[in-house]
């Protein structure tokens, strides 16, 4: 990607990586990633906030030069993570006069990934902290756990611009950066969210205030478009760390011979007859982040599963572990299933795997063998039970 111009001086100068499916060897990215780095030009010196993966650094190299940019005096690292940092070794190699800015948890994460950082040439900034450009001033701002301890912002006073890190990224490889189309980005946006912020949703909701007070022109994160209408990134984020709920159930399911499979049928559709939105995902084929989308608004998670020898199939047993990990808001969940010769310990093996979560558990619907017109109504009994807790906290 080339650079573009953001405001007079100011360049974004970062890399998309269109062809990235996977991050943290984790999370699925089906629509690429950007690796945001932007140039700030000041009267009397120049900084670069965040740089790139470190195969992407000749493209970051090219980009500052083709911006006319000569000589970088400051490098604003807000976050330690590699594909924040990872080029800054070669940075500072290649701007011999630049210096490292950061906080004290952020240096000390540096120079412990990358002992090649020149430890002499860090400065070591506390909140609030500021840096004059020369007519334009870069206010620091530390805002631990989005999503690291050490994660700060960078508030541009002058132009009113904002550098939040990770905050109101997504996962997009985009050719312009300051593509504003929400039925683009909402959905890459939200799976973001999901599985990056919503672990630490109290701290993210704090930071969220932060920024509205800041009341900044424009938002530029580390992934992702960039927002002129900060209203957007705002009102999206002020939803998604409320409490609010919808009226959905997020059925993540795993069958080995259909028994499971044809229960899941049954439940949708006792589900849907009572007026509540239902997200069932083969668990083999499904795509996690999809998952974890559904999971910032879900009510109530409802796991089906085989059974593997004497337990819940290994991967609804991962599947709870994601929601457990990820801290879902849900406020109500459950199992269901068919097992063979053993598996009635399965809902409690589940439960078990769903502590960080406080969820009410429901009474779970285990049959063994093919389900049976019993197993059907005890099912729609389920789907009745999760009607009447919905309708508990007004959802409709």
């Amino acid at each position: 990607m080339a650079n573009q111009k953001i405001a007079s001086g100011i360049y974004y100068v970062g890399v998309s990586h269109y062809d990235r499916r996977l991050f943290d060897a984790l999370i699925s990215t089906p629509e690429g990633t950007t690796y945001n780095s932007y140039i700030i030009q000041g009267q009397k010196a120049t900084a670069l906030i965040d740089t790139v993966e470190p195969e992407f650094k000749a493209l970051l190299l090219r980009n500052i030069k083709s911006a006319g940019i000569e000589k970088i005096d400051y490098i604003i690292s807000n976050h330690a993570e590699q594909d924040h940092s990872g080029s800054i070794p070669d940075l500072l190699a290649f701007y011999p006069e630049a210096k490292l800015v950061t906080n004290e948890k952020c240096r000390d994460l540096l120079l412990a990934l990358m002992p090649d950082i020149p430890a002499d040439r860090v400065i070591t900034i506390k909140d609030h902290e500021t840096l004059d450009l020369g007519g334009r001033t870069l206010e620091f701002i530390l805002a631990p756990w989005i999503h690291w301890p050490e994660t700060m912002m960078t508030f541009l006073r002058e132009d009113s611009i904002l550098f939040p890190c990770d905050l109101f990224g997504s996962h997009l490889a985009v050719s312009n950066i300051s593509m504003d189309d929400e039925r683009v980005f909402y959905e890459p946006m939200k799976r973001y969210y999901a599985q990056i912020m919503m672990p630490y949703r109290g701290q993210v909701a704090k930071r969220v205030e932060t920024v509205k007070t800041l009341a900044p022109k424009m938002i530029c994160p580390s992934h992702g478009p960039i927002f002129k209408d900060t209203g957007i990134p705002l009102r999206l984020y002020e939803d998604w760390v409320s409490d609010n709920l919808r009226n959905e159930v997020l059925i993540p399911w795993v069958s080995t011979h259909g028994a499971t499979a044809r229960m899941v049928e049954h439940l949708t559709s006792a589900l849907i007859e009572r007026g509540i939105d239902v997200h069932p995902y083969d668990l083999t084929a499904a795509d996690l982040g999809r998952i974890a989308g559904h999971l910032v608004d879900a009510a109530t998670i409802a796991i089906g599963t085989g059974c593997v020898l004497t337990a819940a199939h290994p991967v609804a047993a991962y599947a709870a572990l994601v929601a457990n990990a990820l801290r879902a808001k849900a406020k109500f969940a459950t199992v269901f299933g068919s097992f063979g010769w053993s598996g009635v310990k399965v809902p409690d093996q589940i439960a078990g795997l769903l502590g960080n979560l406080k969820v009410e558990i429901l009474p779970p619907v285990m049959t063994k063998g093919a389900p049976t017109t019993e197993t059907f109504a005890a099912l729609d009994k389920m789907a009745d039970d999760i009607l009447a807790r919905h309708q508990s906290l007004g959802l409709k």
